[in-house]
């Protein structure tokens, strides 16, 4: 079975023109072109849906930039390493990136394992700051609007008879939520902790 290149180019707006990037893919072999005149954060792109469904095991697809196909570093590398495990290489012409090549594939494969490890150490960062954040007694999730003070003060005035509304509005809070922590009863209201 023969190997094919196969070309994909993308433009973002009618605007522009993609006859810089057919021009570069027909001077690089590719065997067919599919285009694309749609906006790069757009998923469905039919023309690079075309693209992957001709492709076999042992073919090629061949871009102008990588920034035709994904937009950020990571989404490159993860489309990258699917067309690996479909037996696809990968060249983008004005990066000298080719997996046809050794150099180019060890490139790749370093640049993908830098991509992973950041991810990794980022989790890991996140991680590390909720743990320090906890130790220092940080509790996650919005601020209670009901302060101990509050709670206080609510408590003082309702015992003066100081009716409920005008407690409520005085702390800046609706009645129901004065009743939630500071009950009818006079018995604590939901945990502080």
């Amino acid at each position: 079975m023969t190997a094919h290149r196969i070309g994909y180019a993308r433009v973002s707006t009618r605007d522009q023109n993609l006859g810089l990037q057919i021009d570069a893919l027909k001077k690089a072999g590719c065997d067919k072109i599919y285009e694309d005149t749609i906006s790069g954060t757009k998923s469905h792109r039919p023309g690079l849906d075309q693209s992957l469904d001709t492709m076999r095991d042992g073919d090629t697809l061949v871009v102008w930039k990588p920034d035709r196909l994904r937009r950020s570093v990571k989404d490159l590398l993860d489309f990258a390493g699917g067309l690996n495990n479909r037996g696809v290489d990968f060249v983008s012409l004005t990066d000298a990136i080719d997996t046809t090549t050794a150099s180019g594939r060890f490139f790749f494969n370093v640049m993908a394992s830098l991509a992973q490890m950041e991810r990794e150490l980022m989790v890991e960062r996140t991680q590390a700051g909720l743990l320090a954040a906890r130790e220092q007694g940080w509790v996650g999730g919005r601020k209670r609007i009901m302060t101990e003070a509050k709670i206080r003060s609510a408590r003082k005035l309702l015992n003066q008879g100081t009716p409920p509304r005008e407690v409520a509005t005085s702390l800046g809070v609706s009645v129901p939520t004065l009743y939630r922590w500071v009950p009818a009863a006079g018995t604590p209201g939901p945990s502080t902790q």
